[in-house]
């Protein structure tokens, strides 16, 4: 399953956004995911985004799926730094 990140607009910022970006995704996106399906956050044509954006949004995806992440289109510096910095906490 593909994941437009940008379908939750393109300057992510704040941990409550992150947040309730998840819990629709979970509620939309994510409803039939099926247990051993990759899920692949896609971050095309996203301008800027803050750890606290993706913590919120990997927290919960890892806390209620157990299926493997992949990231695709993560050569915007903001993204890059992000995916570090909640990668490796």
């Amino acid at each position: 399953m593909q994941v437009k990140i940008s379908n939750f607009g393109d300057i992510l910022l704040s941990r409550p956004a992150g947040k309730e970006a998840f819990l629709m995704a979970r509620s939309y996106v994510f409803k039939n995911i099926k247990p051993m399906e990759e899920i692949t956050l896609d971050f095309k044509d996203i301008k800027v985004m803050t750890p606290s954006w993706l913590d919120e949004f990997i927290s919960g995806l890892k806390s209620e799926y157990t299926n493997k992440i992949i990231f695709k289109n993560t050569e915007n510096e903001t993204v890059n730094a992000s995916l570090k910095t909640v990668l490796t906490i």
